[in-house]
């Protein structure tokens, strides 16, 4: 798929773990792993609007397009 998730990167980056990020997003952590790794086929905004706030970033420091 093009689109590379970068999650795990930005939590990296803001030292969380995803008990932490799963905690602030109000996702389960099963949800917010098949985001982390890729496997999901899509993401709500609002979903996406509270990771953003919860890793302090920008959408597109999260998603990646690669040709």
């Amino acid at each position: 798929m093009p689109i590379i998730v970068n999650v795990d990167v930005m939590m990296a980056k803001r030292k969380m773990s995803l008990n932490e990020l799963s905690e602030k997003v109000d996702l389960t952590l099963s949800n917010l792993s098949i985001l982390k790794t890729g496997k999901a086929k899509a993401i709500r905004f609002s979903t996406l609007e509270a990771i953003c706030k919860a890793l302090d970033c920008q959408p597109g420091d999260i998603l990646e397009f690669v040709d």
